[in-house]
């Protein structure tokens, strides 16, 4: 499967100022996809969390149903391994259906949270690696799966213990559980962090002792953050419905981790989709202007800014196109690939990489406009300099021919 993409962003004048979050930017060249300057980002901050939620995705409002395989090594689930979209009518079992219905926002504040932040264009995971392992009082213990990192981390002094363990939504739902008996977190390479069970403050808690290790950290307001609950109930088949993940076993990471992936990629994508957006919205007036002017009001120095900016843009996309494949984890542990995808067709990934890549179409015909504006400006350089030596020649010859008969008639 190849799906690619990128970033970066223009002003409607002047050379494009470019969001970088590729590995062969610096972080000098990373600034707003707008025409506004933004102020320094600070390395120490955490992230406010007041930033842009909610991918381009219709999963969050459309209320779709996801069922995630029981059993993952089981080949026979009729659920694993295919693109199902379903409504609420879909699940058989009153329980489920129940719970499904009447779960909403008024709930979301009594189950635990799953959030995702993409904070930076990569994570020193080698650094956090030793910064973990040193953590051994927050319960920290990092287990490195490819370009993924995961490690339990609690700031409590003990677990969680409850006196009420179970909610119940209405008297036939199920059992829900709701105590968090483990936090997880996991670290993805490119840049995004996945925490399980963590409260709002921990999670800024968190983010602040990361920031030590992200490179090419991305500004406040480019911040991309995925926000769903979970619980956990033996009642019925684990699902991901309306933002909620249902799970039957609080630890199994392993689990966790194949959702986790796919969060995290839905992450990421939001980037891209925000950073393409954003640059075709400030240069859309560029063909208009061509259309009635015949060219860009724009000198010559800041076209090849702009070229080179939207290069930057496809470049980047392009370099992050394994981020958005199926994990290598997936071929070493099989059985957690139904999961993964059940996650993933749920986010709507394969739908918004391939809107992503349409609209990458568009950014290369710019490229391409941008390209023949340019060298048909220089074509009329090169016309003008011509017009010049040819004026300069013949006024040289006038010259002579003067001087010439100057000189006779002396």
């Amino acid at each position: 499967m190849s799906e690619n993409q990128p970033l970066l962003g223009a002003p409607t004048r002047g050379p494009l100022k470019t969001h970088v979050t590729g590995p062969s930017s610096s972080q000098n060249a990373s600034s707003s996809a707008t025409a506004r300057k933004r102020p320094p980002v600070d390395q120490s901050a955490p992230p406010q969390l007041n930033h842009r939620i909610g991918p381009q995705r219709t999963s969050r409002t459309t209320q779709k149903l996801k069922l995630l395989p029981e059993e993952p090594d089981r080949d026979d689930d009729d659920e694993s391994g295919r693109e199902v979209y379903s409504q609420v009518t879909r699940i058989k079992d009153p329980p489920a259906r129940k719970d499904a219905e009447r779960l909403g926002k008024a709930h979301r504040d009594l189950l635990p949270r799953v959030t995702a932040y993409c904070t930076a264009s990569s994570y020193r995971m080698r650094d956090i690696t030793k910064y973990l392992q040193s953590r051994k009082h927050r319960r920290a213990h990092p287990k490195l799966f490819d370009e993924c990192l995961y490690t339990p981390y609690s700031y409590r002094d003990q677990e969680i213990s409850a006196q009420e363990d179970f909610i119940r939504i209405d008297d036939e739902g199920g059992d829900i559980d709701v105590v968090i008996t483990r936090t997880d977190v996991f670290l993805f390479e490119y840049g995004v962090v996945v925490l399980w069970g963590f409260t709002e403050a921990e999670e800024k808690r968190f983010l602040k002792e990361l920031a030590r290790f992200e490179t090419e950290k991305l500004a406040d307001e480019d911040v991309q953050v995925e926000e769903f609950n979970y619980y956990i109930t033996q009642s019925y088949q684990p699902r991901i419905y309306n933002d909620f993940i249902t799970l039957r076993d609080g630890r199994n990471y392993m689990m966790k981790l194949s959702i986790s992936h796919a969060i995290a990629q839905s992450a990421k994508i939001s980037l891209f989709e925000e950073l393409v957006e954003n640059t075709i919205e400030d240069t859309q007036d560029f063909p208009q202007e061509i259309a009635v002017t015949g060219k860009i009001d724009m000198d010559r120095s800041d076209i090849i800014k702009s070229i080179g900016e939207l290069f930057i843009l496809r470049i980047n996309i392009n370099l992050h196109g394994s981020i958005l494949d199926s994990p290598e984890l997936m071929w070493a542990e099989p059985h957690l690939e139904p999961i993964y995808q059940a996650t993933r067709g749920y986010l709507e990934i394969n739908q918004r990489v391939n809107l992503l890549n349409n609209r990458l179409e568009v950014i290369s015909d710019l490229l391409s406009m941008l390209k023949e504006q340019l060298g048909h400006s220089h074509g009329e350089y090169l016309e003008f300099i011509v017009i010049v030596l040819i004026a300069v020649e013949v006024v040289v010859a006038i010259l002579n021919v003067i001087v010439d008969l100057t000189a006779e008639n002396l």
